[in-house]
């Protein structure tokens, strides 16, 4: 089950399990109090994300959405992650690391510059984790002046994107 773990790019027939894990994880276990109407990104998935450099995808155990990460495109050259999430039954198994480094190579592939992150105080083992990964923390003042800060994040981080190296004949 746990090892059969696929990443696919979001389709719209995920929709309603996203929106529900994403909500679950920020109101039940965070006890966040955010909605769906002040996340109008989940309704509109394809056209918020997958755009440019960007695109959402979901952790599948067979056709249950059991995680989620999301980049935004910004100025060519960033991206912005966004929603990464894994459902807590299925935590402890690697898919955080395995949605992370996905995103990570796809960046390497678009010739990314650097990741960055908006973050809440509240969530510190995903600080740990972030870290851990090779992102670093930034002040607000630091950040690219086109990256997208929701109004909630008070903490972000960076990660420069190793280049793929081309070999030369």
């Amino acid at each position: 089950m746990k090892n059969m773990i696929q990443i696919s790019p979001y389709d719209p027939q995920y929709q309603t399990q996203v929106v529900e894990l994403i909500l679950k994880i920020q109101q039940q276990e965070f006890g966040v109090s955010i909605t769906l109407e002040q996340q109008p990104d989940l309704l509109n998935i394809p056209n918020f994300y997958q755009q440019g450099n960007g695109n959402f995808w979901v952790a599948l155990d067979e056709d249950n959405v059991i995680g989620t990460i999301a980049a935004i495109d910004f100025d060519n050259k960033y991206l912005a992650l966004r929603k990464l999430f894994v459902d807590t039954n299925y935590r402890g198994y690697g898919i955080g690391k395995k949605l992370l480094n996905f995103i990570v190579y796809w960046a390497m592939k678009k010739n990314v510059k650097e990741i960055y992150l908006g973050t809440i105080d509240k969530f510190k083992l995903a600080h740990q984790f972030y870290e851990k990964n090779g992102f670093v923390r930034v002040t607000k003042s630091e950040l690219p002046t086109s990256f997208p800060i929701m109004l909630v994040d008070d903490i972000f981080y960076r990660l420069t994107v190793p280049q793929l190296r081309h070999q030369t004949e």
